[in-house]
C-alpha cells in the first residue's frame, strides 16, 4: 500500500514513524519545549537524526479542555517552522483544523494535512480537495477539545469510530480526493474512556476493511498513564509498547514524541517478523525421486 502525499508516494510496506514537533507553549506532553521556532527546527533535525520518516507539526494544544487558538497565533507559530521543514528533505505534516493554516501551510509545499477534526470545519475539505496530491490524515473525534473528556463516548466504540470514518472517506472522495490520498486515525484519547482506547487497539484490525493505511497516535496518552500510574514525563516505555502493539495490529503509521526508542524497537519487531516469515515458508523438498530411464 502506498500513501500519496504532496512531495512523496510512501511506501507503507514497513512501518513509518511520524515524529511530533509541538509548536506549543501549553502541550501536555512537552511543556513548550519547542515552542520558539528555532527550538522547534532543531527539535526536526534531532528527530530526523533519530531515525522520523515524517515531521508532524503542530501549533495548536488538543489536550482535552484546551481552549481555541487565534488564527493569527497559530500562523505565526507555525510558518516559520514549515518554511524550514520543507527544505529538509521529508514529508511534513501540519497537524491543524484551521482551513487557512491548511492552504498556507500547503502554499509552503508542506505534505499532508493531519486534522483532528476530519476536515469537518467549513471549507477544510475544500482546501484538501483543491489541491491535486496533498496527503490528509482522517482522525475520529468525539465532541471536541473542550468538552471530549467531560462526556466521552458510550457504548461499543468500534463501529462508530468505523461508521465515522467511512463516511467521512467517502465524503472526501467525492469531491474528487484520490483514496490513496487519505489516512485514517481512529483518534485514541479524543473523547473515549482508557476502556474504549484498549478496545479499539484489541480490535484494530477491523478498521483496515476500509482499505486505507491506519496511523495511530497513542505516545504519551493519559490511558497508558492510568494503566501504568506513570506521569506523562516517564512514559517512554508505555509509549513505544503501545506503538509495537498498534503496528502489529495493522497501524501503517505511528505518531510519536520518543523516535529514537520506537524506531529501534520496530527494527527488532520487524527482524523478528522476517525470522518468522522464514521460518513458516515451506521447506523444499530433497527427498530422491525416481527417474525414468
Amino acid at each position: 500500500m502506498f500513501w500519496q502525499t504532496s512531495r512523496f508516494r510512501l511506501d507503507l510496506s514497513r512501518p513509518l514513524v511520524m515524529g511530533i514537533v509541538n509548536t506549543t507553549p501549553d502541550s501536555f506532553s512537552d511543556g513548550g519545549q519547542h515552542a520558539s521556532s528555532a527550538a522547534a527546527l532543531a527539535h526536526c533535525e534531532q528527530l530526523l537524526a533519530e531515525g522520523a520518516h515524517i515531521l508532524d507539526i503542530g501549533g495548536e494544544s488538543t489536550r482535552p479542555g484546551s481552549p481555541p487558538l487565534p488564527l493569527e497565533e497559530e500562523l505565526a507559530r507555525v510558518l516559520p517552522v514549515l518554511r524550514a521543514a520543507v527544505r529538509l528533505g521529508v514529508p511534513v505534516s501540519i497537524d491543524t483544523y484551521k482551513p487557512a493554516v491548511m492552504q498556507q501551510a500547503l502554499d509552503l509545499g508542506v505534505d499532508i494535512v493531519n486534522d483532528i477534526w476530519a476536515l469537518r470545519q467549513s471549507g477544510a475539505a475544500q482546501v484538501v480537495a483543491a489541491h491535486p496530491t496533498c496527503g490528509v490524515c482522517l482522525m475520529h473525534m468525539h465532541r471536541e477539545p473542550q468538552t471530549m473528556q467531560a462526556a466521552p463516548m458510550v457504548g461499543d466504540v468500534l463501529p462508530q469510530v468505523l461508521s465515522f470514518l467511512e463516511l467521512q472517506t467517502q465524503s472526501l472522495q467525492a469531491l474528487g480526493v484520490e483514496k490513496d490520498r487519505i489516512a485514517i486515525d481512529p483518534g485514541i484519547g479524543f473523547g473515549k474512556t482508557v476502556e474504549q482506547n484498549f478496545a479499539l487497539l484489541a480490535r484494530q484490525r477491523a478498521l483496515l476493511a476500509l482499505g486505507r493505511p491506519l496511523l495511530a497516535g497513542w505516545s504519551r496518552k493519559s490511558s497508558l498513564g492510568a494503566v501504568t500510574g506513570l506521569p506523562v514525563e516517564e512514559r517512554q516505555a508505555p509509549s513505544v509498547a503501545a506503538a509495537l502493539l498498534a503496528v502489529q495490529q495493522g497501524a501503517a503509521i505511528v505518531r510519536v514524541h520518543d523516535v529514537r526508542a520506537t524506531v529501534a524497537a520496530l527494527a527488532v519487531w520487524q527482524t523478528m517478523q522476517a525470522m518468522q516469515a522464514q521460518a513458516q515458508a515451506p521447506t523444499p523438498d530433497f527427498t530422491e525421486r525416481e527417474t525414468q530411464p
